[in-house]
C-alpha cells in the first residue's frame, strides 16, 4: 500500500453513515444480546481472524463502529491498514462490554470484508503495472451509500481515485457529445460555464475524435475501448501535438490486459473491476 495515498475520510462525515448502518441492523433492539444481558454486560475479549490471504482494509472504521456503541471498547489492530494477511492470522484484538461487541459484530465485519476485498483485488491490478509509469484509477461504479468507503479501499490497495462525483470534474462522455452535437460544441459550452479550476476530460473512440479533443484544448483525453494499436497511435499523436494533455485509457480492463494497456504510454488506466469484480475477504470475530 502507498500510505501517502490512502486518506481516511473524517469521522464527521463517516459517523452518520455508520450510525445509519447500525440502526438498520439493530432496528428496535438486539433481541438476542439484550435478552442475555438485561442488566448490563460484563467485559469480553475477541479476536479478529483472517480466513484467507488478502489485503486488510477498514480497521479504523471497524474500531469506530464499536466505539459508537460503547466508548469503552478497545480495538487493537495487529496488522497495519493495507498490509497483507495470511490465512488464519489474527489481525486484531478487541476488548469491551460484551453487548457492544455482539451488537456491532455484523456491521463491522461486513464493512471490513467488503473493503478488504476491494483492496485485495486493487493490489493485484496494481502489481501488474507497478514498474510502469501508468497509474490505476477507479470509477463511479460504486455501491450507493458506500462510495466514500469503497474509494478509500481502492487507495488502500495502491490505486488512486478518479472523481468522487459529478461535481468533481467535467467528463464529456459519448452521450454528452451526442447531446451537444460534437466535441467542439460540448467543450465550448462547458468551458464558458464551469468554475475554475475544474478540468475537462473528453472520451474518444477514434483518431478523429482525439484530434478534435486536442484542437479544442481538452485537459485529459480518455481512450475508450480502443485496440492497443489504435491506443499507441493516439498516445503518439497527443504527445506530439499537446504534451500537456494527460491520457487515460478505459474499457474492459482485466488482469490479463492491463499491462499491455500500460505499455502504450498512457498516464492513467481507469477500471471499475476492483470494485465490481471483487469478492469479500473472509474475516471472522471469535469471542474467547
Amino acid at each position: 500500500m502507498n500510505e501517502k495515498k490512502a486518506i481516511l475520510p473524517p469521522f464527521l462525515v463517516l459517523d452518520p453513515l455508520l450510525q445509519s448502518w447500525l440502526m438498520e441492523d439493530i432496528g428496535r433492539g438486539d433481541r438476542t444480546t439484550q435478552s442475555l444481558f438485561p442488566d448490563g454486560a460484563p467485559t469480553g475479549f475477541a479476536k479478529w481472524i483472517a480466513k484467507e490471504i488478502g489485503i486488510v482494509a477498514g480497521l479504523p472504521i471497524v474500531a469506530r463502529v464499536f466505539q459508537l456503541l460503547d466508548s469503552k471498547v478497545k480495538f487493537v489492530p495487529l496488522v497495519k491498514e493495507g498490509e497483507k494477511c495470511d490465512r488464519g492470522q489474527i489481525i486484531a484484538n478487541i476488548e469491551g462490554p460484551l453487548d457492544a461487541l455482539l451488537t456491532g459484530e455484523r456491521v463491522a465485519l461486513n464493512l471490513a470484508m467488503r473493503l478488504s476485498g476491494i483492496a485485495t483485488l486493487t493490489d493485484k491490478y496494481v502489481q501488474q503495472i507497478v514498474d510502469l509509469p501508468a497509474q490505476l484509477v477507479d470509477t463511479r461504479k460504486t455501491t450507493p451509500g458506500l462510495r466514500i468507503l469503497e474509494k478509500y479501499a481502492v487507495q488502500v490497495g495502491g490505486a488512486i481515485n478518479h472523481r468522487a462525483g459529478l461535481d468533481d470534474a467535467v467528463m464529456v462522455k459519448e452521450n454528452h457529445i451526442a447531446a451537444a452535437g460534437g466535441i467542439a460544441a460540448a467543450i465550448a459550452q462547458i468551458r464558458s460555464r464551469i468554475p475554475y479550476p475544474l478540468t475537462i476530460e473528453v472520451e474518444t473512440e477514434t483518431l478523429i475524435q482525439v484530434a478534435e479533443a486536442i484542437e479544442h484544448q481538452a485537459d485529459i483525453i480518455m481512450l475508450d475501448n480502443m485496440s492497443l494499436e489504435l491506443m499507441r497511435e493516439s498516445v503518439q499523436l497527443i504527445r506530439q501535438k499537446a504534451a500537456r494533455i494527460k491520457i487515460e485509457a478505459s474499457g474492459n480492463i482485466t488482469l490479463e490486459t492491463i499491462r499491455g494497456v500500460a505499455e502504450t504510454g498512457v498516464d492513467y488506466i481507469s477500471s471499475s473491476a476492483p470494485m465490481t469484480r471483487s469478492s469479500w475477504l473472509d474475516l471472522s470475530m471469535i469471542i474467547e
